[in-house]
């Protein structure tokens, strides 16, 4: 979901029609361009250096699994860059076709009659499984154990950029759309072949009576619903312009260091490969949304749409769920789960639920209001008081972060007493 009103081939919005023609015919010109892709770089440093530092100094890595982590950041920083240069290009043609919207949260306003292009995600999408699909070049050989589940993963992360980009064009309902990702994830269900055993939290193993659990069946359930929590709850916390890009990449981030944690660590072969195939799927996803961040940041020149949040979403499930680390995946979605929390009455039909449960935007001083619907960004408003679009994305991303650090924290005081 993004803050838009789907436009179509002949009708404008209903306020373009109050403008003088020769002013609507100008200010209806989309302006495609990236907003400072280099300072969007230089702040990724902020969270890159301490990334590379557990690399190459704070953990003794073996020189093969750092190769193979190294080749996959370089296709991923090539990746940024064919982003950028094909973000444009993709961007005429879904124009043409009519692939467009009109930012709400900017109605009243010139911005507000620009026809922005909508489902630029089915970009990302594509740069990700390419440089995806080159680095088992790279990495895998013809008799990998891990090659079946990797080309699993990519497949589920294609059909569901395939039926996010359905859902772009034919604008399917809520109802359908939860189902879409537990049709996604069926190859990675179908192709999974790992232990489906958990480990029973230490103060529960006296009760229990076994400190490791086979679930069985019902493990491959959880991990289905775990792809179609993933994919919906980036979809519904959204709503302002950066915010679905912005959470993915703080989440990618916070996964990127979890994972180089683990291997460090580790002195287990699997867990070390476990988190490595992780790494080798975020550091694509993270380095094609930065591309994507620098044209959807405000002011947004475009819409990601619905392929790029289920996609994003389903890459996210996927690692966590290949990785062993799914406990920790959801409390990096903490923010999530607070904004699904306060969208489930609106969701089950028990509160009446509009189509767009976005703030009310103030044309004359550009500030947002929280209106009374259950969401993350109206309580937000409500809590804070009014704010710019910018500074209202701004605070939710801090408050990613902070989820993602009290995560961290977590781990922290419970290792050894928890696990």
């Amino acid at each position: 979901m993004a803050a838009r009103k789907r436009g179509g081939a002949s009708k404008p919005p209903p306020h373009a029609a109050e403008s003088p023609p020769q002013h609507a015919a100008t200010s209806t010109e989309p302006q495609i361009s990236a907003s400072k892709p280099t300072k969007i770089l230089l702040f990724s440093l902020v969270f890159f250096i301490p990334y590379l530092y557990l690399i190459f100094y704070h953990y003794s890595i073996e020189s093969e699994l750092k190769r193979s982590i190294l080749i996959n950041a370089s296709l991923s920083f090539a990746g940024f860059f064919v982003t950028l240069v094909m973000i444009p290009v993709a961007s005429r043609y879904v124009l043409r076709r009519n692939l467009f919207g009109y930012d709400i949260n900017k109605k009243g306003t010139p911005q507000g009659l620009v026809k922005v292009p909508e489902s630029l995600g089915i970009v990302v999408g594509i740069v990700f499984l390419v440089v995806a699909i080159l680095f088992q070049y790279f990495n895998f050989t013809s008799d990998s154990n891990w090659l079946v589940e990797y080309n699993a993963a990519l497949a589920s992360v294609c059909f569901m950029i395939l039926l996010g980009f359905v859902d772009d064009v034919l604008d399917i309902p809520w109802r359908v759309k939860l189902v879409l990702p537990s049709i996604a994830a069926l190859p990675l269900l179908m192709a999974y072949a790992g232990h489906t055993t958990i480990m029973i939290p230490k103060p529960l193993v006296e009760y229990v009576g076994t400190e490791i659990l086979d679930l069985g069946w019902i493990y491959k359930l959880y991990m289905g619903l775990l792809a179609v929590f993933c994919t919906n709850s980036i979809n519904i916390h959204a709503g302002i312009n950066g915010l679905e890009v912005g959470q993915t990449v703080v989440i990618s981030f916070a996964i990127l260091i979890h994972n180089i944690m683990q291997i460090g660590v580790s002195s287990n072969d699997e867990t070390k490969q476990a988190h490595a195939f992780s790494m080798y799927l975020v550091q694509p996803l993270l380095a094609t949304s930065l591309a994507l961040l620098s044209y959807n940041w405000y002011p947004s020149s475009v819409f990601v749409g619905d392929t790029y949040t289920y996609f994003s979403g389903m890459t996210m499930a996927v690692v966590g769920i290949l990785g062993h680390y799914s406990e920790t995946l959801l409390i990096f979605f903490l923010p999530q789960i607070i904004n699904f929390l306060l969208s489930l009455p609106q969701l089950a039909g028990i509160i009446p639920c509009p189509r767009h449960r976005l703030p009310r935007f103030d044309p004359q001083t550009g500030l947002l209001t929280g209106t009374n619907d259950g969401t993350l960004v109206n309580v937000s408003l409500r809590l804070f008081g009014r704010r710019s679009e910018k500074s209202l994305c701004i605070l939710l991303l801090i408050l990613q972060a902070l989820g993602c650090c009290f995560c961290f924290f977590l781990r922290w005081i419970l290792t050894g007493w928890y696990k």
